[in-house]
C-alpha cells in the first residue's frame, strides 16, 4: 500500500464519523449548479463546528462569511430549538443561495442572514439588543480578519469561544512580506490575538481534503 493522500483519509474520516446526509449534499449540490466558489468548510470541518457548539451549549451562534449556508446548517443543527445562527453574507446572489439551501433543511426559523459587508452590518448587530453570542466563527475575507476578531470581542461574553478558519493557507502565513492583503490580514490578526489579553487562545494546522489550512480557536477569559 501506497502512502495514502489526505483526501482519502478524510473520506474514510467522513465516510465512518460524518456519513451521508441529503440536506448537506444537496446544499453542496446547489451552490455548485450556482457557481459558488467551492470554500465551503469540509464535512469532517462542519461536524467539528457542530460538536464545539454542542459542547458550551451554544444557543446564539454567530457566523461571519455564510456562503451558500453549508456550514449554517451544521451549527442550525447544533443550537436548541430556541436557538438562532445568526450569518452574515456580503453577496446577495450567495444569500439567496443560502436562504434555499437553509429552507430545504427545516431550518429557517432558526437562521438569521443579514446581507450586506460584514464591517457594515457588525455594528448595526450590536445595536440590536439580541444579546451576546456564545460561538462565533470567522470564515469571510481574511484581510479583515482583525477588524472581525475587535467586533466579535463586542459581540462576546465571558465564555464564548471565537473560531477563525483558514488561518495557515499553505504555510503562506510566514511570509511577512507577502503582497496579498488577505496574508497580511492573517498576520495581523495573529498578532491581535497574541496581545489581547481577554483571550486564551490556540491554533491548528489541519490536512484533508481542504489542502493545507488551519483554524484558529480563542476563549473569551475576561471582561
Amino acid at each position: 500500500m501506497g502512502q495514502p493522500s489526505w483526501n482519502e483519509v478524510d473520506g474514510y474520516i467522513v465516510e465512518r464519523l460524518v456519513r451521508h446526509d441529503d440536506a448537506l449534499a444537496a446544499a453542496l449540490e446547489a451552490n455548485k449548479a450556482a457557481g459558488l466558489p467551492a470554500i465551503d468548510v469540509s464535512p469532517a470541518q462542519g461536524k467539528l463546528l457542530h460538536l464545539l457548539a454542542r459542547m458550551v451549549g451554544a444557543r446564539r451562534v454567530l457566523e461571519i462569511g455564510t456562503l451558500g449556508g453549508y456550514s449554517t446548517i451544521w451549527f442550525a443543527r447544533a443550537v436548541p430549538p430556541d436557538g438562532v445562527v445568526v450569518t452574515l453574507e456580503a453577496l446577495p446572489a450567495h444569500a439567496d443561495v443560502a436562504r434555499k439551501n437553509i429552507e430545504r433543511a427545516g431550518f429557517a426559523a432558526k437562521v438569521d442572514i443579514r446581507v450586506g459587508p460584514a464591517l457594515e452590518t457588525l455594528p448595526l448587530l450590536a445595536g440590536d439588543g439580541g444579546g451576546a453570542f456564545d460561538m462565533i466563527f470567522i470564515d469571510a475575507d481574511k484581510r479583515s480578519n482583525p477588524e472581525y476578531l475587535r467586533w466579535a470581542l463586542k459581540l462576546a461574553r465571558v465564555g464564548s469561544v471565537i473560531i477563525v478558519d483558514n488561518v495557515v493557507r499553505d504555510g503562506a502565513v510566514l511570509d511577512a512580506n507577502s503582497g496579498d492583503d488577505d496574508i497580511q490580514g492573517i498576520r495581523r490578526f495573529f498578532d491581535d490575538l497574541a496581545a489581547e489579553a481577554r483571550l486564551g487562545a490556540t491554533a491548528i494546522q489541519t490536512v484533508g481534503s481542504k489542502g493545507w489550512d488551519g483554524f484558529a480557536i480563542a476563549l473569551v477569559e475576561r471582561d
